[in-house]
């Protein structure tokens, strides 16, 4: 399992668009991705899961990932966030 802490810098956090942005993009990988924040933990593959986490704009989240492809996945994840996911 590799793992990543970041700030999320979206003026919106992620909602709907950058939530989606972030879904599609780590959809590939074969790893399970999740996303901690607030001690709780949310898939980051799912839409929905990730809309209801709530993750506003300066929130510090944890990327998790874990399987045969995570550092490639965790790589991705962590460039989708810092690229301010479509906005």
């Amino acid at each position: 399992m590799v793992s990543q802490k970041i700030t999320i810098t979206n003026p919106q956090g992620l909602h709907m668009r950058p939530a989606g942005v972030f879904a599609k993009g780590v959809a590939k990988f074969a790893s399970d991705i999740n996303i901690i924040h607030n001690g709780k933990t949310t898939n980051g593959k799912s839409l929905l899961n990730i809309i209801g986490a709530c993750i506003k704009c300066g929130s510090e989240i944890e990327i998790q990932c874990e399987g045969a492809d995570e550092e490639e996945a965790l790589k991705t994840a962590i460039e989708l966030i810092e690229s301010g996911l479509g906005e």
